[in-house]
Formats: structure tokens, C-alpha cells, sequence
């Protein structure tokens, strides 16, 4: 939830995150699951702990998951994709005239 707060600009960056016991509250979770994760998103330079105050989004938080969505899409996606269009015997070419398609569509 935090994460992609701050992707779609929500959450932005130098904003306070929410707590760990509000996002526990809010997901009817255990509160010490949402420290984990608030937790990892400091591990990861997502957020950062002012002492006494909370956890705030850093400077440049928001193009640094968008890079690695994006890096996590082209495994999950394009990757197989392209193995896919490999069988398949298709060009790059036919693969692009797809995707203007579908964006036609969108």
C-alpha cells in the first residue's frame, strides 16, 4: 500500500508514511507485519526514520520504484513474452505492430 502510494504520487516524496499500528489498523493486520514491511522499505532507501517522529518517503523514492516495477515487469512480462514470440517464429517487428494494436485499444 505504501509502495505503490508513493508510485502513483499519493505518498509524495518527503511526506510522513503512515505508522505501522495505522497500517495494521487499516488492514486488520498484525501491527508487528506492517513494521516488517515499513521496515524493508528503510532497508531498501524507500523511506526514511526521523527519531521521535515517524518514517517519511526520500528524495527520489518514487523514480527509484518505478525503475524497479519496471525491471520486475520486463522479468515477469516481456521476458516471456519474447520466449514466447521465439517459438512462436515471430519477428520484433510483428511483436511491435502487436502492441500498437493493443495500445490502439487501450
Amino acid at each position: 500500500m505504501v509502495e505503490n502510494s508513493i508510485v502513483d504520487g499519493s505518498l509524495p516524496e518527503e511526506a510522513q508514511a503512515p505508522s505501522s499500528n495505522e497500517l495494521a489498523a487499516f488492514h486488520r493486520i498484525n501491527p508487528a507485519t506492517a513494521a516488517k514491511g515499513l521496515n524493508q522499505l528503510v532497508s531498501d532507501g524507500i523511506l526514511y526514520k526521523k527519531r521521535g517522529i515517524g518514517m517519511f518517503v526520500t528524495a527520489g523514492a518514487r523514480g527509484a520504484l518505478r525503475l524497479r516495477r519496471k525491471e520486475r515487469f520486463a522479468q515477469q512480462y516481456i521476458d516471456p513474452l519474447i520466449a514466447e514470440a521465439d517459438k512462436l517464429g515471430m519477428r520484433t517487428d510483428e511483436l511491435k505492430t502487436m502492441l500498437d494494436q493493443r495500445e490502439g485499444i487501450r
